[in-house]
């Protein structure tokens, strides 16, 4: 699929709203159908494609029993309605990110990414083994929904800049799409950041809205064309060392589930997750190639004197994100211990053993 026909089924606007009625119970000779609404255009890559292997094993799990009809963003819905729509019931289950929602349920925020936080690896062990779950459901039951993480893009890069920065003071007065946490540390160094849907992104570079972005990664960056509006890529990964993709519930509609039916979805989820880790991590690593060698694009790091700057703005944030919301307290409190628990071995194993391999390849 072509870029633009991306950025149409992505900018266009909701088209109708279809409300289904949830059944209380479901017997073995029911079919319950539910539609999903995603931020994502129709099939785009990793995510899109992402939301219909999410409804496919649905399907699959639960013998023909469920069925997901899968809108892409603005079929349904507009890009970044999905939650709402989702807790109205407007629709039964959405595909998206947490942070987008940052300005309904501030502390949504850490179930996305967090500035200098956990890997992959590392947020998945805290979702699935230290209680990061448990929080999310509780957090996202006041807003009638279940949560649950249906990908993960992996580490993503810092971003597409038109010019190269080779200081903090290259940085002041950009203007820059970056979500999240992450945009309002970029705030606190002279940064002027704002959230806009993936297809927007282009031609706000193109037409100088924007001085810089960031999306993704390589395969999802290379899709939507980036590199024909930047010429300078920067893989200094500090904004998003992982990058959960939600897969939210409407709770009624769950909670009208049998118990089988409920274990299916919970387990066509974490396949799902999984599953897009790892064609992240194989599609990143052709795209950066055909980049590269193909597009000449530049790979930077941000200076020492910026990064340093965005680690110190970005406590500050997670600070004041910990003062003012009490629900940001309890849930950072649980991501913070769980990250200063599990990076000991993580230093000690895959760390030291990537150094290792580096050290003896060179």
């Amino acid at each position: 699929m072509q870029r633009r026909q991306f950025l149409t089924a992505m900018g266009a606007g909701a088209t109708g709203a279809i409300a289904a009625p949830f059944v209380s119970t479901a017997s073995a000779q029911e079919t319950i159908t539910w539609n999903m609404v995603t931020s994502w255009p129709k099939n785009f890559p990793a995510l899109g494609t992402g939301a219909n292997d999410f409804a496919k094993r649905i399907e699959t799990l639960s013998g023909g029993r469920m069925r997901v009809r899968v809108h892409g963003a603005g079929e349904m819905v507009p890009a970044l309605e999905v939650f709402d729509a989702v807790a109205a019931g407007t629709a039964e289950v959405g595909h998206s990110a947490a942070y987008y929602w940052r300005g309904k349920v501030a502390a949504a925020q850490f179930f996305t990414a967090v500035p200098f936080g956990m890997n992959t690896t590392e947020t998945n062990s805290w979702l699935y083994n230290g209680g990061g779950q448990e929080l999310w459901d509780e957090l996202y039951a006041k807003h009638n929904l279940k949560p649950f993480p249906v990908g993960n893009t992996g580490t993503q890069m810092a971003g597409w800049f038109k010019k190269e920065i080779n200081s903090l003071e290259d940085m002041q007065g950009l203007k820059l799409r970056l979500p999240g946490l992450a945009g309002e540390a970029m705030n606190g160094i002279g940064v002027t950041t704002v959230n806009m849907p993936g297809s927007e992104i282009f031609t706000s570079m193109q037409t100088g809205v924007l001085d810089a972005a960031d999306w993704v990664g390589p395969y999802n960056d290379l899709a939507f064309g980036l590199h024909q509006v930047a010429d300078y890529y920067y893989t200094s990964a500090w904004n998003e060392p992982s990058a959960i993709l939600e897969g939210t519930v409407n709770l009624d509609a769950w909670n009208a589930l049998p118990d089988d039916l409920k274990a299916v979805v919970t387990e066509a989820a974490r396949s799902a997750n999984l599953a897009m880790i790892d064609e992240f991590t194989y599609r990143n690593a052709q795209a950066l190639k055909t980049l590269v060698d193909e597009h000449n694009v530049q790979l930077r790091s941000f200076p020492e004197d910026v990064m340093q700057a965005l680690y110190k703005s970005s406590q500050e944030v997670l600070q004041r994100q910990v003062e003012n919301d009490p629900d940001s307290r309890k849930i950072y409190e649980s991501y913070r211990e769980f990250q200063q628990l599990v990076s000991s071995f993580t230093d000690v194993g895959e760390f030291a053993y990537l150094k290792t391999r580096e050290a003896a390849s060179s």
